[in-house]
Formats: structure tokens, sequence, C-alpha cells
């Protein structure tokens, strides 16, 4: 439904165009927006050195439960069914654990791209916003959101959003 109520506005807005005024339609890539502005490759990085900082320790977990396991099988013969139990099941609750391990991690690490992306994208729909206004433009789509499948590229305002957002990250001193 979201991706018909841009094209049914812009056809719209053409219609009626002759009977108001020029209008004047851009769109922006977000995605790119995000990716190319040096908060979003700040953010890109902090992740990545949080996944660095956990790689070593989910490593020593690894080898841990490693050497239980093989331990397990050297030692399931000789052991008593008793001993052989006990040290399957420290082995299961080592296993376990780390899989829960992981699991956090993994779920911290996309909670925290989440919000920095949602922070990043809020910041630059407030610049688009702007330059729409600043330059008089009827709509400004987002190209993948929107089903843009044909503009010229002067209706890009891609660049001027990384530009003019990249000048408000270093006034603020790089978040």
């Amino acid at each position: 439904m979201k991706r018909l109520i841009a094209p049914i506005m812009l056809v719209f807005a053409l219609i009626a165009a002759p009977a108001f005024a020029e209008v004047k339609v851009g769109y922006v890539d977000l995605q790119k927006a995000l990716n190319l502005s040096e908060s979003g490759k700040a953010a890109k990085e902090k992740i990545a050195n949080s996944v660095k900082n956990y790689e070593g320790t989910i490593q020593v977990r690894q080898e841990e439960i490693k050497k239980l396991k093989d331990e397990l099988e050297k030692q399931s013969m000789a052991l008593s069914a008793d001993a052989r139990s006990a040290k399957e099941r420290d082995y299961q609750q080592k296993l376990k654990e780390f899989q829960r391990f992981t699991k956090d991690i993994q779920e911290e690490l996309q909670q925290k791209d989440a919000d920095f992306t949602r922070q990043i994208i809020e910041d630059l729909l407030k610049i688009v916003q702007d330059i729409g206004a600043s330059e008089g433009m009827s709509m400004v789509f987002e190209k993948s959101e929107s089903s843009v499948l044909y503009a010229d590229k002067s209706a890009d305002l891609t660049d001027k959003v990384i530009e003019r957002y990249n000048a408000q990250f270093k006034k603020q001193g790089g978040k």
C-alpha cells in the first residue's frame, strides 16, 4: 500500500500542475546517504569495534567447549556411567551458556546498529526537509521506497544531503 501512495501522489501532482504552478520533484537515496555520511561511517566503525571486542571472548569460550567435548569423547569408555553422565551434563550446560551468550551479543549489536541508524535517518530527514523547502520542491521521494522507476540525475538530492549532513556532523563535534 505504501508503495502505491507515492506514485499516485506524483501522478496527481503532475495532472494538477498546470492548474497551479511548477512542480519540482526530487529524490534521495537514504541508504546511500546513511552509508556515505561521516556519522554513518563512524557508526559502522563502532559496531565493527564491538564485534572485534567480542570475538576474543567467543573464541575462548568455543575452545573451552571443544576441549570439554574432546575430553568427553576420549574418556567416555573409561568413565563410569554416572561420571560420563555428569560430564555430558556439564558439556551441554556450557554449550547452552555459549549459545545464549552469542545470541545476546548478536541482539545487542543489532540493537546498537538500529539505534545508530534510526538517529542518523532522523537527522537526514530533517536535512531533506530543509533542502526541499529551500529549493522549492513540491515533493521529495526516497529512491528505493517510493518505487522511483526513472528520475533524471538532476533530481537526485542525495549528495547535497550528505554534504549538509557531514557539515552539521562536524559542527556538532562528531557526536
